[in-house]
């Protein structure tokens, strides 16, 4: 079914880059799960392709992705390993976000993406206990103060995905001095940055989401790299298309699995395989139907934004439509992929139970969707509220 979306030469090139790594990263995930162990091997092979540049622009040396782009790449490397491609998954969506805005001043576009080009990773590290999800308006307890030319920033921030390879973290802050927001880039070797180890967890468990501790980090006045116009500092857009499609592509890689089990699977109570029982040819008829909704629901999403996108200036029902299209994607891939994963372990049975099976894995890491934003519930709030004209 993914044929169906695949536009470009270029498109083509990339999935056939990644296919060569599919063979290692599924024979690992196994043992990366059982273990928490982050993918370092994974994340090394992805910089050495230039993967963390496909978002980059072509004008400052990348590969000039749009986020249709990006999904279909995301989709196929979240059905090889859905921690590696959850975890790299943030940079793509960063640097597609700040380069398409161009929210930052033009000297530190071009300064950070010299670093994106040579394989500069990235997260936005936006969410903190004490606020729960970045997207419902929570102010920031990690804060800013100005001394100087540095900016001294103190803290602490939860689900920093990929921090055991980052380079640089983008961090919400909140600045008393002007009582607002600020979005702060800081590197990696940054004196008084650190990470506390908490990940424990039973979905995505070797994504190193650990906690960010940041303890009188000092940067320059330039590393205040925005003071965002939305609220919470952290905005829906078509990037964040990203997220579901590592979702998609860990259903499709369950899907695949029951089907290949299907077909061969031959218990001695009937002649021939499974594949030829009526109940279990409607379990892998509904788990196609639920793929093809959430993928032409996905990418129609990731269209529709590019080409509003592509009007130049956005008026406020243009970026209402786009978190719209952004919010029905998510929801619509994540209980979908959800659902596909439960009708593959009815078609494998109970042998889907064991640990040594990947539906198992499945099963857990796509639920860890239901909570990256937005949530279930904001979705059907902005609906309705678009609907009353709130």
């Amino acid at each position: 079914m993914k044929e169906l979306f695949i536009k470009t030469e270029k498109q083509r090139e990339w999935l056939e880059k990644l296919a060569v790594l599919e063979k290692s990263m599924k024979e690992n995930a196994q043992r990366n799960d059982e273990e928490s162990i982050f993918p370092h091997e994974n994340i090394k092979r992805l910089r050495e392709i230039g993967y963390p540049k496909v978002t980059l622009p072509t004008e400052y040396g990348g590969e000039g992705m749009n986020v249709y782009d990006a999904i279909l790449l995301q989709e196929t490397l979240g059905s090889y390993d859905g921690s590696t491609a959850l975890s790299i998954g943030w940079t793509l969506l960063t640097v597609g976000d700040v380069y398409e805005t161009k929210s930052w001043a033009e000297e530190k576009l071009k300064e950070f993406a010299n670093d994106v080009k040579n394989g500069a990773i990235i997260n936005k590290i936006f969410s903190e206990v004490i606020t729960g999800s970045p997207v419902r308006g929570g102010r920031p307890g990690t804060s800013a103060v100005k001394k100087g030319n540095k900016w001294v920033i103190n803290g602490r921030k939860a689900y920093a995905t990929c921090s055991p390879e980052l380079d640089y973290f983008l961090v919400t802050a909140w600045i008393p001095e002007i009582e607002n927001i600020g979005n702060f880039l800081i590197h990696k070797d940054t004196e008084g940055l650190s990470i506390d180890e908490t990940w424990d967890v039973i979905a995505m468990k070797s994504t190193g989401s650990h906690d960010l501790v940041l303890e009188n980090v000092e940067v320059d006045e330039s590393n205040l790299v925005e003071i965002p116009k939305y609220q919470t500092g952290f905005k829906l857009n078509g990037w964040l298309l990203i997220i579901p499609a590592t979702y998609l592509g860990i259903a499709q890689a369950a899907r695949d699995y029951a089907v290949e089990f299907a077909n061969t699977h031959s218990p001695n109570s009937i002649k021939g395989t499974i594949a030829t029982l009526p109940n279990v040819q409607a379990l892998i008829g509904e788990i196609d139907l639920l793929l093809m909704q959430a993928r032409y629901t996905l990418y129609g999403a990731a269209q529709s934004c590019i080409d509003l996108m592509q009007k130049g200036e956005i008026s406020t029902e243009d970026a209402a439509n786009i978190a719209n299209a952004v919010n029905v994607a998510k929801y619509t891939v994540t209980n979908n992929a959800i659902q596909v994963v439960d009708k593959a372990m009815r078609v494998v049975g109970a042998r889907s139970l064991q640990r040594n099976n990947p539906l198992q894995r499945y099963y857990r890491d796509v639920r860890a969707g239901l909570h990256n934003p937005p949530m279930d519930d904001l979705t059907i709030k902005k609906l309705a509220e678009s609907a009353l004209k709130l």
